[in-house]
């Protein structure tokens, strides 16, 4: 991120945002909202994946592996983020490998939706479609998830809190007023 360049100017994004955190955590549907008040494109990288493979991503664990995927995420992330600025929610784990930390620090600047496990398991128990968690005891999964993954989700340029009882209107409120404030600084005002 380069913090003397603003976020926005003039009501324009200048620079993407990539929200990253845990799934649960409300990065898609906190993306398409703000997106929708930024009056800008919003991608969903795991989409992206899924129409450049030519099948979901449950299938691209079971027949190809991990490693495989995420290779094809960090192809996906750096064709995302060299267009237009937009509004991007990654897979969970995208924010993980150092270099799609640094593909992420070049084309924009990263928001870590934070939730703790007890809003991350409320929103994602029992809702297909999660490959990591396709094991005998899910939320001890989504446990461990979390705290591996805790210290890199920390190096996001900013953090918004996310909690099962604010609405995700209200996170993407908080994004819009740090991400003016930001701008503001970057402007000198």
């Amino acid at each position: 991120m380069d913090a003397t360049r603003p976020i926005l100017a003039d009501g324009h994004l200048q620079q993407s945002i990539v929200l990253v955190g845990l799934m649960g955590a409300g990065k898609s549907t906190v993306g398409r909202r703000l997106a929708l008040a930024l009056e800008t494109e919003f991608i969903d990288s795991d989409d992206e994946i899924e129409k450049a493979a030519g099948m979901p991503i449950s299938e691209i664990f079971a027949h190809f592996g991990e490693a495989h995927f995420r290779d094809g995420e960090r192809r996906v992330l750096s064709r995302l983020l060299q267009g237009k600025p937009l509004v991007l929610a990654t897979g969970g784990g995208a924010f993980v490998a150092p270099e799609n930390r640094e593909i992420i620090a070049a084309g924009g600047v990263s928001i870590w939706l934070r939730a703790n496990l007890e809003t991350l398991w409320s929103r994602v128990s029992g809702r297909p479609g999660r490959p990591l968690l396709q094991a005998e005891n899910p939320k001890a999964v989504l446990s461990g998830l979390l705290e591996r993954r805790r210290d890199a989700y920390a190096q996001a340029d900013y953090i918004v809190d996310s909690y099962a009882n604010n609405s995700h209107d209200v996170v993407v409120q908080d994004i819009l007023t740090l991400i003016n404030a930001q701008s503001e600084a970057a402007n000198g005002n």
